[in-house]
């Protein structure tokens, strides 16, 4: 695939458009499955300002993201964090959620082991490595799906009420990460309605009910409900590229 998000903010003077590549399942190979470039514009008169390195911009911005529905929507004594995948994203999320939250333990699964091996003994500081998604979850309090899964790795038995869930993986309309029990019994919020209704397969194929979008919350015209079992729905939006790419230009500029 061959993605294009192009996006304009006028408050914070950005014009950006990021190309994406992504290539699912090769065999043997070094390249990552997501690679991207973000060209950031002068929107006066659309010179090109800067070529950035767009797949720091998305692991980054995503992993943000995810660390604001968290702040939010978490239990609020959130003691142990599990992290379904070991990937790019596995990586961005556990640096920023170990900076602005404190948990006790920090757990990983991954489908082959040694990537999740490989994941603990490479970050700072202790990860227990478990062997099955389940033994992984269970008594969680903050959970991230950050795998290629296309059929559902999490089920809402594993899940303890009250838990949040960062769901940001499976981005096809076919794809799915969660499965019917925990998608129907959660409280559903998600970075866009519109690109959740077509994009998502855990919304589409469960047939969840959207709550809110994140940005209505953080307005304050839904509330967020942390006592609940919730689920951020992540797909990513070209906004947030646009003003990453322009923090990164504007601090590059003053230095």
């Amino acid at each position: 695939y061959l993605g294009v998000m192009p996006a304009y903010s006028a408050a914070d003077d950005a014009l950006t458009t990021k190309l994406v590549t992504f290539y699912e399942h090769l065999k043997d190979s070094s390249a990552p499955s997501h690679q991207a470039t973000v060209l950031l514009f002068d929107p006066r008169d659309g010179t090109l300002r800067a070529v950035l390195d767009g797949s720091v911009i998305t692991a980054k911005r995503t992993a943000a993201v995810s660390a604001i529905a968290t702040k939010l929507l978490m239990p609020a004594f959130a003691e142990v964090l599990c992290i379904l995948g070991a990937g790019v994203q596995a990586y961005s999320h556990y640096e920023i959620f170990t900076e602005l939250f404190t948990f006790k333990e920090v757990r990983i699964w991954n489908r082959t082991k040694e990537k999740a091996e490989k994941f603990a003994s490479s970050v700072h500081g202790p990860v227990r490595v478990c062997s099955s998604a389940e033994e992984a979850v269970v008594g969680a309090d903050v959970i991230v799906t950050v795998t290629m899964a296309t059929t559902p790795i999490l089920a809402g038995d594993w899940v303890k009420p009250g838990a949040h869930i960062n769901a940001v993986g499976a981005s096809r309309p076919d794809w799915r990460e969660l499965d019917d029990d925990l998608m129907k019994n959660c409280i559903l919020f998600v970075d866009s309605r519109e690109a959740a209704l077509t994009e998502s397969g855990d919304v589409i194929l469960s047939g969840a009910e959207i709550f809110a979008e994140l940005g209505e919350v953080l307005k304050g015209t839904k509330p967020a409900l942390p006592e609940k079992t919730t689920v951020f729905k992540s797909l990513g939006m070209a906004i947030e590229d646009a003003v990453a790419a322009k923090f990164v230009y504007d601090a590059w500029s003053a230095g």
